[in-house]
């Protein structure tokens, strides 16, 4: 699966493995990661695309703002804290 701006993912590895962030933007191999708490949209975290694994769920970037990807990924990461 190709990854896109917008697209929800879980990091493989790294201190935040298992924590889910959207996709902000991607270059040169990398990608430009928020995910609406510590890491904004305005300073995003950047990641290796390897260690990336992507979702099906797509969010609309171009008129998100920090709490509706902050909600988005709650969702998610509360998944993995009941699980």
């Amino acid at each position: 699966m190709q990854f896109v701006k917008g697209m929800i993912v879980r990091s493989k590895a790294g201190h935040d493995k298992g924590k889910f962030f959207a996709v902000v933007r991607i270059e040169n191999g990398f990608a430009y990661l928020s995910d609406g708490k510590g890491r904004s949209l305005e300073f995003p975290k950047k990641k290796n695309l390897i260690h990336l694994a992507p979702t099906k769920t797509v969010l609309d970037m171009d008129n998100a703002d920090v709490s509706a990807v902050c909600g988005s990924l709650a969702v998610f990461n509360s998944r993995v804290r009941s699980s």
